[in-house]
């Protein structure tokens, strides 16, 4: 029992170290492609290996991302409880950990079809290049953005072994998407980039003006979610869930106060994860029961 205890906690640990229920920004718009894609639920086999090779890219890139940013989150004192400052996990070991998803995210490609295998390693520089991006670039937010995008490129990829324009589409909704809210989740560390020479939109331009760049690029998020309407031959039921995830953004950008934290998680974290999921349920309900 001690033994599997003492397991379970480092399984936890390691959950929390790559911030594991994150996988819902990303995961939902993964979904939609792979079904578009397939013209239904694609086959079992490249269901669980386009999964697998999603999860072990983004836990391989979150667990990189905090071996890089360690003596940053160590002097942040909004990040200083994470697993690296607090020594709760060794370098060490978060790199082999970081390999061991990597691996598993070659793999699971090579399952897919011979062009996921070839592009992994190009999705690998890119996730991880971004750790650096914050050094010299306020574009961090957009690369970071642009690197998450790969999950529904990737998943059409998956399906079809072929490029297309709608993944294109659906992964510059996610880039513009995830951009406007890590500058919101950003405008709490505006003092500390300033002081650190690290770079980010709030830092550069300011708080108000942050904020207005996040608001514009949600906004083309929106833009380019109605342009799929057409394209895509989409119903009712897309438009009433793309009106709801509207309502959601809108609430998001309305309760900003990065003086508050707590405030700041729902408004950068946790209502983006209902806004994903949103779109999956509604995207999914419009194609099998309007089609």
């Amino acid at each position: 029992m001690e033994i599997a205890r003492k397991i379970g906690h480092r399984i936890k640990l390691y959950g929390e170290l790559v911030m594991f229920s994150h996988t819902l920004f990303s995961l939902p718009f993964a979904i939609i492609s792979m079904i578009w894609a397939a013209g239904g639920f694609p086959s079992w086999r490249i269901m669980l290996w386009g999964l697998i090779a999603l999860i072990g890219a983004r836990n391989g890139a979150n667990a990189f991302n905090r071996v890089v940013d360690r003596t940053f989150d160590a002097q942040n004192p909004r990040t200083a409880h994470r697993h690296l400052p607090r020594m709760l996990l060794g370098e060490k070991e978060v790199l082999l950990f970081v390999l061991i998803n990597y691996a598993i995210f070659i793999f699971a490609a090579g399952m897919l079809n011979p062009l996921c295998l070839i592009l992994s390693p190009v999705a690998i520089f890119l996730i991880s290049s971004y750790s650096y991006t914050k050094r010299f670039t306020y574009m961090s937010h957009l690369y970071l953005g642009f690197t998450i995008a790969s999950a529904p490129i990737g998943a059409w990829f998956a399906v079809t072994g072929k490029f297309a324009f709608t993944p294109f589409i659906l992964g510059t909704i996610v880039m513009l998407w995830i951009a406007g809210f890590d500058i919101i989740y950003g405008s709490q560390d505006i003092e500390f980039d300033r002081e650190h020479k690290l770079w980010s939109i709030p830092s550069i331009f300011g708080l108000k003006n942050g904020l207005r760049i996040a608001a514009g690029l949600h906004s083309i998020m929106v833009l380019l979610l109605i342009v799929l309407i057409p394209i895509r031959g989409l119903g009712w039921l897309y438009i009433a869930g793309l009106i709801l995830a509207i309502l959601l953004l809108m609430t998001e950008h309305k309760i900003i106060k990065p003086s508050n934290r707590r405030v700041m998680k729902v408004a950068s974290y946790n209502l983006n994860q209902v806004i994903s999921m949103v779109i999956l349920f509604f995207t999914m309900a419009d194609f099998f029961l309007l089609k």
